[in-house]
């Protein structure tokens, strides 16, 4: 028996899709189970709970569930008409980020020492730009606007000030370390030194939800802070140029802000859901051809990714020509392209290759 049931639409360009999310009633108490999947199509089908819970718990993960989506663009179409757009439905912006390329341990070990360099923690979270003005905008790393926590926007607003604001946002936090604009003045023709005390004297250390990434450019601090965060088990660092402007894209090699990461990640495309297995064979582009990295387990709290969808993974190391080492799924990337996912990013074991990671 249904005692909650909502069925949302998001419609935008080829995309037609549908979720649907109930909470069920069953022996001992609640259940809040979902379906999702192309208009018209089969749906996959899912639970957020993997036993009863109290009709409180169920409705709290159900509530949840639902803000989430509509945060994406999904919403209720009148009569079952699907979603054909509103604020948030994801449109381009033309605000693109800054990207990073990888390095290795021995080149961080220069740049650590290299007093024209600071240093910042890589944040392990989702890559977003926050536009402050009459509305709260977010936009993702392919310049589109997608939905943002409530907790976010709320201390974005307090801000009170016309902005764009660069970082990665973490469940309800959002880590700033970058300051496009202000009152309508651009800033990314100037230094990084200039745009990051310009976010300083913005949000301060941080205004509610919002906290500014701490900085290090003495050799000291740098050496301390990244012990400290490999010790830490934090995702890596990033190094970046005081006097470089903000360049949106990726560099073809190289470029004023690089990134070091501790473990070893990379997006992967999904080519085939295995059959009565809960895991996924996955590929990357080496060049214009596919190839296949093995296989990666998806955990049982957490829906299988569809074919030809891009995820994350963390893996110990790559084999030539093989398979990912002890490969974990993290995510879907809903904001990287299946043509990014390429063998480049691969770390390989030491002994057979010192490679990059991404």
């Amino acid at each position: 028996m249904n005692t909650e049931n909502i069925t949302l639409y998001y419609r935008s360009g080829t995309s037609d899709k549908v979720y649907n999310a109930t909470v069920d009633e069953r022996p001992g108490g609640y259940v809040v189970n979902f379906a999702y999947g192309r208009r018209g199509s089969t749906l996959q089908t899912g639970t957020k709970t993997h036993g009863p819970v109290s009709f409180d718990e169920a409705k709290k993960i159900y509530d949840k569930l639902v803000r989430e989506k509509t945060q994406k663009g999904y919403t209720p179409g009148a009569n079952g008409t699907p979603y054909s757009g509103t604020e948030n439905a994801q449109r381009s912006t033309g605000i693109l980020p800054q990207l990073l390329n990888p390095v290795d341990e021995a080149q961080a070990e220069k740049l650590i020492a290299d007093s024209t360099h600071w240093m910042q923690q890589k944040m392990d979270g989702k890559r977003v730009i926050i536009e402050v003005g009459d509305k709260i905008i977010g936009i993702n790393r392919k310049g589109l606007t997608i939905g943002l926590p409530e907790s976010i926007v709320k201390s974005a607003a307090q801000i009170g000030t016309p902005c764009i604001i660069d970082g990665e946002a973490i469940g309800d936090m959002f880590y700033a370390f970058d300051l496009l604009s202000r009152n309508g003045m651009d800033y990314r023709a100037s230094p990084y030194r200039a745009r990051y005390e310009a976010l300083v004297r913005l949000v301060g250390k941080g205004i509610g939800s919002i906290e500014v990434v701490e900085t290090y450019a003495l050799a000291t601090d740098k050496r301390t802070a990244f012990e400290r965060l490999k010790r830490a088990n934090a995702e890596g660092v990033v190094f970046k140029n005081p006097s470089a402007p903000y360049t949106p894209g990726r560099p073809a090699s190289g470029g004023p802000q690089l990134k070091f990461k501790f473990v070893a990640t990379a997006t992967v495309i999904v080519a085939k859901v295995n059959v009565g297995k809960r895991s996924v064979a996955v590929e990357l582009y080496d060049g214009k051809q596919r190839v296949s990295v093995g296989n990666v387990t998806i955990p049982p709290n957490v829906t299988t990714p569809v074919k030809g969808a891009v995820i994350e993974t963390r893996y110990l190391y790559a084999m030539r020509g093989g398979s990912l080492y002890q490969p974990l799924f993290l995510t879907v990337r809903d904001d990287v392209d299946a043509n990014d996912c390429t063998v480049a990013q691969l770390k390989y074991r030491p002994e057979v290759c010192d490679g990059d990671d991404e």
